[in-house]
C-alpha cells in the first residue's frame, strides 16, 4: 500500500483515536471526583493529576526512538490496554497513592496511543496529504473531548461520590478497550523495510535545531495549554460573572464544536492561505480573542468568541505534527513527534501553575490574557516556520509548492 492510495485505515485509526480519547477525558474528571470521596484535598488532587502528565515525560524519547527504526501499529494495543487498565484500577482502588500510580498508568498508555498513531499518520501519507490527514486525525481527539466529559457528568453524582466516580471510571476503561476493534492490520508492514539497516540515531539536541521543529513545538504547547487553562478556568470566570454550570458546560461544547468544524474544512484553507501563514493568522486571532475572554461581555457574546477561538485552535496541532514531521531529519521523525508530545505534557505541567499564580495576583480572567500573549508569540514564530520546506535529512531543501503547501517529493519513510 503506497502511501495516499487507501484511506481506510485512517478511519478506523479515528474511529479508534475516538475511543482512547473519549475514555481518557471521562476519566480524568472522575478521578479528580474519586481522589476527593476519598478524602483528597485539593494538593493531593492536584499531584494525582500531576502524575498523569509527569510520568510518561520519560518514557516518550525512548519510544519515538523506538518506533523511528520499527513498526508503529505495537504502540496502540499496548496504549489502549494500559488506557483501559488504568481506568478500571482507577475506578477499584481504595488509597490515593494507588490512584496516583494508576493515573500514572493511563498517561503513559495513552503517550504509546498517540505516539504511535502519529507516526503512522506521518509514514503512511504521501507528503502533500499530511495536512489534510493529521487534521482528519485530531477530528477522533476533538469528538473524545467533547463526549467524555458529558459522559462523565451523566455518571457522576448523588450522595455516593465514591461509588459514582468508580463507575464512571470502570465505563471509561470498557470504552477504551472497544478501541481495539479498529487496530487490526492498520500498518502496511512493507513500509518498514530495511528500516534497521538504513536508520541512524539522531541526536535530540540535531532534531531540536533542525529549522522548524522548535516553532512547530512551541505552538503545540501554545495551542493545547490554550484549551486547558480555557477547560479549568472558564468555571472559575462563569462563577464570578453569575454563568451556571450548565450554561459554561455549553460553552465549553461551543468551542469544542468549533474546533472539530475547523478541522473538516482544514484542506480548504491549506489551497487558500498556505501552512505558515494559515498558523499566523489563527495564532494571532486566538491571541486577540483569548484576550477579549478577560472582558466582560454578555453570555451570547461570549458564546460567539468561544466559537471563534475553538475554530482557530483547531489549527494549531495538526498543522505543528506536519510541521514537525517535515522539518525533522529524516530517521528521526517519531522522535521529533516524541519530543513535541513531551512539549505539550510539560506545558499542561506548567500552564496551569502559571495560570493559578496569575490569577491568584491579578484575578481570575488575567490567564487569558497571559495565554493571549503567548499565543501571539506563537504567531510570530509560525510566520518564520517553513512550509513544507524543512530541511529533510540533511538532504538539502526540499522543493516547494507554488502555494507553500507540501512538497511532493517522496522521501523514503513516509
Amino acid at each position: 500500500m503506497a502511501p495516499g492510495r487507501n484511506r481506510g485505515w485512517l478511519l478506523r485509526l479515528v474511529i479508534a483515536f475516538g475511543f482512547a480519547q473519549g475514555a481518557v477525558s471521562m476519566a480524568r474528571p472522575a478521578v479528580s471526583y474519586r481522589a476527593l470521596a476519598l478524602g483528597a484535598d485539593e494538593r493531593a488532587v492536584g499531584v494525582i493529576a500531576g502524575v498523569y502528565a509527569l510520568l510518561p515525560l520519560f518514557a516518550a524519547v525512548p519510544l519515538g526512538r523506538r518506533t523511528d527504526h520499527g513498526r508503529c501499529a505495537p504502540l496502540l494495543p499496548v496504549g489502549v490496554v494500559l488506557i483501559a487498565g488504568g481506568c478500571a484500577l482507577s475506578g477499584l482502588a481504595n488509597s490515593l497513592w494507588a490512584m496516583a500510580l494508576w493515573s500514572g498508568v493511563m498517561g503513559l498508555g495513552h503517550l504509546c496511543f498517540v505516539i504511535g498513531a502519529q507516526s503512522l499518520v506521518a509514514r503512511q501519507s504521501a507528503p502533500h496529504e499530511q495536512d489534510r490527514n493529521f487534521g482528519h486525525f485530531t477530528i477522533g481527539a476533538s469528538l473524545g473531548q467533547l463526549v467524555g466529559p458529558i459522559a462523565a457528568g451523566a455518571l457522576i453524582g448523588g450522595p455516593d461520590m465514591a461509588g459514582s466516580s468508580a463507575l464512571a471510571l470502570v465505563v471509561a476503561g470498557a470504552g477504551a478497550a472497544v478501541a481495539v476493534g479498529s487496530l487490526w492490520h492498520i500498518e502496511d508492514r512493507t513500509a518498514v523495510t530495511c528500516r534497521h539497516e538504513r536508520g541512524v540515531r539522531v541526536p535530540v539536541g540535531g532534531i531540536l535545531r533542525a529549522r522548524g521543529v522548535p516553532a512547530g513545538m512551541l505552538i503545540s504547547l501554545s495551542v493545547l495549554s490554550a484549551t486547558d487553562i480555557l477547560t479549568a478556568y472558564l468555571p472559575v470566570v462563569g462563577e464570578h460573572r453569575g454563568i451556571a454550570p450548565a450554561v459554561i458546560g455549553v460553552l465549553l461544547s461551543i468551542r469544542a464544536g468549533a474546533t472539530i468544524a475547523c478541522r473538516l474544512v482544514l484542506t480548504p484553507l491549506l489551497r487558500l492561505l498556505g501552512r505558515p501563514l494559515l498558523l499566523t493568522l489563527t495564532c494571532f486571532l486566538a491571541a486577540v480573542l483569548c484576550a477579549a475572554i478577560a472582558l466582560p461581555a454578555p453570555v451570547w457574546a461570549l458564546a460567539l468568541l468561544l466559537a471563534a477561538l475553538g475554530f482557530c485552535l483547531g489549527v494549531g496541532q495538526p498543522l505543528s505534527m506536519t510541521t514537525v514531521v517535515q522539518a525533522a531529519p529524516e530517521g528521526a521523525r517519531s522522535t521529533a513527534l516524541a519530543l513535541r508530545l513531551t512539549g505539550n505534557r510539560l506545558g499542561q505541567v506548567a500552564a496551569p501553575a502559571g495560570a493559578g499564580l496569575v490569577a491568584g495576583v491579578a484575578g481570575v480572567a488575567a490567564p487569558f490574557v497571559m495565554l493571549g500573549a503567548l499565543l501571539l508569540v506563537s504567531a510570530g514564530v509560525a510566520v518564520r516556520s517553513p512550509g513544507a520546506s524543512g530541511r529533510s535529512g540533511g538532504a538539502g531543501p526540499e522543493p516547494r509548492t507554488r502555494r507553500g503547501g507540501p512538497a511532493l517529493r517522496r522521501t523514503s519513510d513516509i
